[in-house]
């Protein structure tokens, strides 16, 4: 198969030709990159990259090939992926297409062949850039200017949230769960099943008093592209259902929880995409955590929450609670699927709230 030369033009200057495969469309988004090993189906799927560039820092991409049961959501929220290599003949067999396949399919544009290890260190001493992936033969100007009349998008909410509520059960369930999507991953809504629970998915803007009326044991807010500057509804959704149940908040979820109680969020720079330790502030213990931040938390002082797990050795806030309110939030994913399964225990506080409430 002949694939066209592209190359990837950085708003810094920077050019890095390579060979396109995917789509043969143009793009131009902001620019991260990712360090988890495996799980390139799973990022390629998950909402929280919409419409961002992501360089996988891991040098072989695609050699697993894409399974059906794997996706996080439907694809095609992805703005365009970065490879130092993409295999085309995958070893697995469940694997039902290629990764090119698949993002062709989607339309999603593509680069392979450069030096992936240089561009992650550009990405981060220069924070989230702006880049294009165009054809090779554009002139450096011509891209520049594409790149300077191109804005950062925002308010990726309505395009990433489901555009109704919709149902996903278990047999013989013990709770309901109301969980509000802002770009929710499948891999959330199994482990809430598998541990006994009816999940009622509905929109990021949903009313307060819409979800009150389900009568649910408890709320998640799920993760999503965007910072909770960004995402008015769902504070505001938060702050009037805090108290009144349990509540669960991942990646924006916990920063919606945070900004309600008076933290400041602080731009992180580059970011943090990928697999990354985490202590837990009770017990000590320091576990692999998956994360995908853009946004850390100034401090908890003053705001009446207490912080559950930081960064290390960062130090920034990774997990927070209001015990008094049944609120809880970590930044990264618990689900962590595929990688690490250190943190996929802390859905049981979660049930356990939920008990609480429901002997209460």
């Amino acid at each position: 198969m002949i694939r066209p030369s592209r190359k990837l033009v950085l708003e810094t200057g920077q050019e890095f030709y390579g060979v396109g495969f995917g789509a043969s469309c143009r793009q131009v988004s902001e620019i991260v990159f990712n360090t988890s090993v495996v799980g390139y189906q799973e990022i390629i799927s998950d909402p929280s990259y919409a419409n961002q560039i992501v360089v996988m820092t891991y040098p072989l991409i695609g050699n697993y090939g894409i399974t059906d049961e794997d996706f996080e959501s439907r694809s095609g929220f992805l703005g365009g992926l970065v490879v130092r290599e993409c295999c085309d003949t995958p070893s697995n067999f469940r694997f039902t297409e290629t990764l090119e396949e698949e993002l062709e399919e989607h339309g999603i544009p593509c680069l392979s062949g450069i030096d992936t290890r240089m561009l992650t260190k550009i990405i981060r001493d220069t924070g989230r850039p702006m880049a294009a992936l165009v054809e090779a033969d554009m002139p450096k100007e011509e891209a520049l200017a594409l790149i300077a009349a191109t804005p950062r998008l925002t308010g990726q909410l309505k395009q990433v949230s489901c555009r109704k509520r919709w149902v996903t059960r278990t047999p013989h369930h013990r709770f309901h769960v109301v969980a509000v999507d802002c770009g929710i991953k499948n891999s959330i809504l199994r482990c809430l099943k598998d541990r006994g629970c009816n999940v009622t998915i509905v929109p990021y803007n949903t009313p307060a008093e819409a979800i009150l009326a389900f009568k649910p044991d408890g709320v998640l807010l799920s993760n999503g592209p965007i910072s909770a500057l960004e995402a008015p509804e769902v504070c505001s959704l938060f702050s009037r259902l805090k108290g009144k149940l349990p509540i669960l908040g991942i990646g924006l979820g916990m920063e919606v929880m945070a900004v309600e109680y008076g933290a400041r969020l602080l731009p992180m720079g580059c970011g943090m995409h990928g697999d990354h330790p985490v202590r837990d502030c009770a017990t000590g213990r320091i576990n692999i955590a998956v994360l995908n931040q853009s946004y850390r938390i100034d401090t908890l002082e003053g705001t009446g929450l207490t912080a559950t797990h930081t960064l290390v050795p960062e130090g920034y806030v990774a997990g927070l609670e209001d015990r008094e309110k049944q609120v809880f939030g970590v930044q990264f994913h618990l689900e962590a699927a595929p990688g690490p399964q250190d943190n996929v225990n802390l859905f049981d506080k979660f049930i356990k709230m939920m008990e609480e409430r429901q002997n209460a």
